[in-house]
Formats: structure tokens, sequence, C-alpha cells
């Protein structure tokens, strides 16, 4: 089997769009609330969860002939668990600020629907390699809307990317003024609801 087969390229685009976890499934969405106020931290969200829901489902798909049915959810939850550990762990050592920002909400991706989701849907009936390529689908299709929410709560309400001052000065000295509800959870969740309007508006078939 090629190893970008029409099945496995499905596996990895699918979740850009048509299937995206956010957006159509309606998944993740307390961590798209939580942690969009600013880009950086949503970047740095999307990366984990991404690299966390890909070797997640590699390494459940190559031993899901021996995990016993009637634990197979423990097994997942362990899996999980380890990668998360390592992804907080890599975090805090490279990217302390960052970390210090995203808070308890690395430790809750155990609890995300779309790991546990995508382990059950996918991981345990496919083999490695689609297992692989659907988690790292799965993962940027979610980063993809983080990203998009960060990017306006942090351009809206403190008019700058990444830390760096985008609204020029002359704007603010003119009676331009950022929009202090951007940086409210609420309007993360309107943001959201959005996108999945224009996501359903531009893609017909979802309707």
């Amino acid at each position: 089997m090629s190893l970008l087969s029409k099945a496995n390229r499905e596996a990895l685009v699918g979740p850009l769009n048509l299937n995206n976890p956010v957006v159509v499934q309606v998944l993740g969405i307390c961590s798209a609330l939580a942690v969009t106020a600013q880009l950086e931290p949503a970047i740095v969200m999307g990366l984990s969860v991404t690299i966390i829901t890909a070797f997640s489902n590699l390494i459940i798909s190559l031993i899901r002939n021996s995990i016993p049915n009637r634990i197979r959810i423990i097994v997942q939850l362990v899996v999980v668990a380890a990668l998360v550990t390592i992804v907080s762990q890599v975090l805090k050592a490279f990217a302390y600020d960052v970390s210090v920002q995203l808070s308890v909400y690395v430790g809750l991706i155990i609890t995300n629907c779309i790991l546990m989701g995508r382990l059950e849907a996918f991981a345990m009936m496919n083999k490695p390699w689609p297992s692989f390529l659907d988690g790292i689908g799965n993962g940027i299709g979610y980063a993809i809307i983080l990203v998009i929410v960060g990017f306006v709560r942090e351009l809206l309400g403190s008019g700058s990317l990444l830390g760096f001052q985008v609204i020029p000065e002359w704007c603010y000295e003119h009676g331009y003024m950022n929009n202090g509800m951007m940086t409210m959870p609420a309007m993360s969740l309107i943001i959201v609801g959005c996108v999945i309007w224009a996501h359903r508006a531009y893609n017909k078939e979802l309707q």
C-alpha cells in the first residue's frame, strides 16, 4: 500500500476541512475558549495536541491487537497521560512563559475528546501509518481553529501579534481603542461560532 494512498490522504487532509474536529464535529471547544486570548499559547497548544494525537494514535495502533477489550480505555489513558507528561515537561524546560500561560490546560489534554475519539474510532481499527496520519490531520485541524481565534482576539484585543505591536501608534492617537471584550472567554465562543458559520456557508455539502 502506498504511503500516500487515497485513504491515507483522506485521513490526513479530511480533518483540515470537511471533517474538522472543531467546526464540524464540535469537539475540543473548551480549550479553544481558554487558551486563545493570545496567538502564541494558541499555537503551542495546537502543536502540543497535534504531537500527542499523532503519537498516541501510532502507539495504540501498534499494540491494539494485544489490548484486552475490557481495559482498552485504561490503556489509552495511560498512553495519552505519558505523552502529555512528556510534552508538559518539555514546555516547562524550553518555553516556560508559555507553559505558565497555558496553566493546567496542557495537563487537561488527556481529557480532550478529540484524542479519545480518534483512539477509539480510528487507531483501534487501523494500521499504524494511517493512524499516525489521522492523528496529525486532526491535530492540525484543531490547531488551525485555535490559531484563527487567537489571531483575531490578540489583534483586536491588544493590537499586537505574538507580542509585537501591529496596529500603529497613530491609530491610537486618532481615537482607536483596543476591544477589551476580546480578552474575555465569551468572545472566543462567538468567534468560533462565526468560524463555524463561515465554514458551513463555504462548504454547502455540510448543510
